[in-house]
């Protein structure tokens, strides 16, 4: 997870605050996308995020 916001951050330009509310759309659209078979794939995936939120976002 952070990997991809650090890459967010260096390759696209964003703020850590929009590289982790991007993640953040990433994560309800894969959630409602994914066939639920694959949600513990995505819950490891965005693991820490929740934390990450609570980090930047206050």
């Amino acid at each position: 997870m952070e990997e991809v916001i650090n890459q967010l951050k260096t390759e696209v330009g964003l703020t850590e605050e929009q590289a982790v509310k991007a993640m953040k759309v990433l994560k309800g659209f894969l959630d409602k996308k994914v066939p639920p078979m694959f949600s513990g794939v995505v819950d490891k995936f965005s693991s820490g995020l929740k934390e990450m939120e609570d980090d930047v976002l206050g």
